[in-house]
């Protein structure tokens, strides 16, 4: 259930239309077959998300033998199709396969359980040990990878542009965390509280990076995808929470359009109002709380953050100047009035949000 208003699930992609718009205008097929080929299939399964939600999503069986705080994890093969969820080749405790892909998509599910339950006594997606689901090798050179409400897809990638989506594990947490928005604060993905949703899925993205390799917050390379992009191309990751804007600077994808701060906000009515764009400036606002407050990012700065998310207090339709005032609040609440609470609220200001 969802601590604010329905439960309504959304279509969410790693990799933002404006980049695929971008290279399905490009002039070599290499480049634009693959990318209108993903848009073509992004915007059907985003209208079959839709009509899922009108007409209710099925049921998740319960799993007889399922121990509460363990994982329930499924990995699925498309096999270059599209029918969801496609054959079993991983179930819960299984050995690892020959398919490397397969593999990664495991852990990398492991990993998002694991942060979540250890740090923030989470029970997996839903708080309720929700089995964890996953289908790989989806379709044909497919340049994305989704959470549909219901499961995670990772396409191959072109090869020329990106390449597998299972190499980052932050895609993987990325894509998941956004069932976590879903089942909580699920904040509608439009506009700003769109943008705080895409941001709320980057920040524990990255914790989860930054968890599973144990580093700290100085440690951290705070970059959304890297290693997902192809060698062809100029740029280091799909997004940089501690430079938005400078994660690739490159002949076909164009420059990075991310903002730092609310100086440079962008307007706009593509990708739903520039929720995958405007994320930039709540991402680097945590980026400087965590990095100021110096440890393991996702202990205190994660902390407050989560507190947010799951407190109830959040609406779906929250501004930036609403998330803002609660993660003050938040640190308020947990840690007094020493430094976590002087560092969450400098950030703010640095970025240009206010806080009520």
């Amino acid at each position: 259930m969802t601590t604010n208003g329905g439960f309504e699930p959304v279509f969410c992609t790693i990799v933002p239309p404006h980049v695929l718009d971008r290279l399905a205008q490009a002039e070599d097929p290499l480049l634009h077959g693959p990318a209108r080929r993903t848009l073509r299939r992004d915007a059907y399964e985003r209208t079959q998300r839709r009509l899922t939600t009108v007409v209710g999503a099925p049921a998740v069986a319960a799993l007889a033998e399922a121990e509460p705080g363990k994982p329930r994890r499924t990995v699925y093969d498309a096999r270059h199709g599209t029918a969801l969820p496609g054959t079993k080749v991983r179930g819960e405790g299984e050995a690892p396969g020959q398919d490397a892909t397969v593999n990664r998509a495991y852990a990398g599910l492991g990993a998002t359980f694991e942060l979540f339950l250890k740090m923030y006594s989470r029970d997996s997606i839903d708080g309720d040990g929700l089995p964890m689901d996953a289908t790989v090798h989806y379709d044909e050179e497919y340049n994305n990878a989704f959470w549909n409400g219901e499961q995670m897809v990772f396409g191959d990638g072109d090869g020329e542009i990106f390449l597998d989506f299972t190499l980052p594990v932050d895609v993987i947490g990325h894509e998941l965390v956004h069932g976590v928005t879903q089942y909580t604060a699920n904040l509608d993905y439009f506009g700003q509280s769109g943008a705080l949703n895409e941001s709320v899925s980057d920040v524990f993205g990255s914790l989860i990076k930054q968890y599973t390799l144990g580093q700290t917050a100085d440690e951290a390379d705070w970059l959304i995808g890297a290693g997902l992009l192809a060698p062809r191309v100029t740029g280091e990751a799909l997004r940089s929470m501690k430079e938005p804007g400078t994660a690739y600077d490159d002949d076909v994808l164009g420059k990075d359009p991310q903002p730092a701060t609310m100086d440079d906000y962008v307007r706009t009515g593509r990708d739903n109002g520039g929720v995958h764009i405007n994320s930039g400036i709540p991402n680097h606002a945590f980026y400087l709380a965590a990095t100021t407050l110096g440890g393991h990012a996702w202990e205190r700065a994660g902390q407050v953050w989560y507190d947010v998310l799951t407190g109830g207090e959040l609406e779906q339709d929250a501004q930036f100047t609403d998330f803002a005032t609660l993660t003050v609040k938040a640190a308020r609440a947990r840690y007094g009035e020493g430094g976590e609470l002087q560092a969450v609220s400098k950030a703010w200001e640095r970025v240009g949000v206010r806080t009520l």
